[in-house]
């Protein structure tokens, strides 16, 4: 079995860790932490599943990173984001490491801190690097703002999803939504909450909740949200268990798993609402053209319809949950 990058990096004696704290920035749950103290290690992890898994391995778990002797930013599919995590890293740490995929852009990374810092000891390893530093004052241009209000009239921030324009699936949807919802709704992976406004703007609605699992996002649909008939819930949509079946549900569900296409999340999204939703429960929901969701939908329920579409997506109705 091929060791990792950090592994690989302790082992042959290129990287040497100080003592104290360890703080691990948005690792996935496979992500290999067997060469680090277990003692005095730290997960800092804003994505509920990723949160949920590495809380029952029995690590302690935080969803912001607290400061620590030794960062270890895993890096995410967003540039701003990645920068953003190095900037705060380096603003605590007194060891910077950085560990990620090509696919996800370190090679960019490296190349940049070189600039700001000089050569840098590195691994490259496994289609990726792993590089450290000590800090040094030249990442402020890198400090993440808070959230704010964007062009589209919506606060985000770096990482979320469409954090720069509304989502063209997620406007099709919410221009497919008849005049009239059921009164208990729930959005399944609600984002940043652009569908609760149009959702909450249709008679009917008593209730709304939005299920979100990276909390990046749900802070910035409290900001856009603040209907009173709005409830926010960080956890997974596709393991969510309501204290009542709901009566409606919108949804934009994720396709991807880092930067590969995985439909999965889509049809596992599709189970979720049928078991979630009462008997006389509804669905709207909007893909992207290329997926194939119809027969997860046709197996979820007995009456499935497409709605609205164009070249890029399209939306179904679909009603009477198959239990």
């Amino acid at each position: 079995m091929s060791l990792s990058r950090l592994t690989t990096a302790i082992a042959d004696g290129a990287l040497a860790l100080p003592e104290g704290k360890i703080t691990v920035m948005r690792s996935a749950a496979d992500y290999d932490v067997s060469a680090l103290p277990r003692a005095d290690l730290m997960i800092a992890n804003g994505f509920y599943p990723d949160f949920v898994a590495w809380n029952n391995a029995g690590y302690v778990v935080t969803a912001k990173a607290e400061p620590a002797e030794v960062a270890i930013v895993v890096v995410p599919r967003s540039k701003a984001l990645a920068r953003a995590m190095i900037a705060a890293a380096a603003s605590w740490a007194k060891l910077v490491i950085v560990d990620g995929q090509k696919t996800d852009g370190v090679e960019s990374l490296f190349k940049d801190c070189r600039k700001r810092l000089g050569q840098l000891p590195s691994v490259p390893k496994g289609h990726g690097r792993i590089f450290w530093f000590a800090p040094a004052p030249v990442f402020d241009d890198w400090i993440a703002p808070p959230p704010s209000m964007g062009a589209h009239g919506y606060v985000t921030t770096a990482g979320v999803f469409s954090d720069g324009a509304v989502d063209k699936g997620s406007a099709l949807l919410a221009g497919a939504l008849p005049e009239k919802l059921p009164a208990r709704m729930a959005d399944l992976g609600a984002g940043w909450g652009y569908l609760a406004g149009p959702v909450l703007q249709r008679a009917g609605v008593a209730s709304l909740d939005l299920i979100e699992a990276e909390a990046l996002s749900l802070d910035c649909a409290r900001l856009n949200v603040t209907d009173t008939r709005a409830n926010f819930h960080w956890a997974d949509a596709t393991q969510f268990a309501p204290e009542a079946a709901y009566d409606g549900i919108v949804m934009n569900p994720p396709f991807h798993t880092g930067r590969a296409t995985e439909p999965s999340l889509g049809r596992a999204f599709i189970a979720a609402s049928a078991r979630i939703l009462a008997g006389h429960g509804k669905l709207w929901m909007v893909a992207n053209r290329h997926l194939p969701y119809e027969q997860a939908l046709r197996d979820a329920f007995r009456n499935v319809d497409e709605i609205a579409g164009n070249g890029a997506f399209k939306v179904f109705h679909a009603t009477r949950p198959i239990r």
